[in-house]
């Protein structure tokens, strides 16, 4: 095979996560926690469970997670009012300040992850990763 996909796509992780990891270090979030942050931005006071399926994440993860950035002040779990064994997610203000310095640093993000390609080149890269999704489910979808 003429490209090596799975090396490019661990080595481009693998570099994307040092450096985002760097940034991080310096004050800012986790890219998790970014991920978290915009969707409460999104659906304040969500589910748990909602907020793992659309992170992408199995229970033990989406607790640990949530765990961690309550610890960092940025979100607040409590109970649901109907069903006490199940906690929704609620920004707090530091969250809120969290996530727009976020919003701002992932714009920057995707401009140097975009430079250089035309935008139906970047559409392709898209779909292709996308796909991925549904070619390699979650294993506690059913699928291994």
């Amino acid at each position: 095979m003429k490209h090596r996909l799975v090396y490019l796509l661990n080595v481009g992780q693998r570099r994307l996560q040092r450096w985002s990891q760097t940034r991080s270090a310096s004050g800012g979030v986790t890219a998790a926690q970014a991920g978290l942050l915009f969707f409460l931005g999104e659906r304040n006071g969500a589910l748990m469970s909602e907020a793992a399926a659309a992170l992408d994440l199995g229970a033990p993860g989406m607790s640990g997670l949530a765990e961690r950035t309550e610890k960092a002040g940025l979100i607040e779990r409590r109970a649901d009012e109907t069903d006490g064994r199940v906690s929704r997610l609620w920004l707090t203000e530091a969250g809120r300040t969290a996530r727009q310095k976020a919003k701002r640093r992932m714009t920057d993000l995707n401009a140097r992850l975009t430079e250089g390609f035309t935008e139906e080149e970047i559409d392709v890269v898209a779909r292709w990763l996308t796909s991925l999704q549904s070619k390699f489910p979650l294993a506690e979808d059913g699928d291994t």
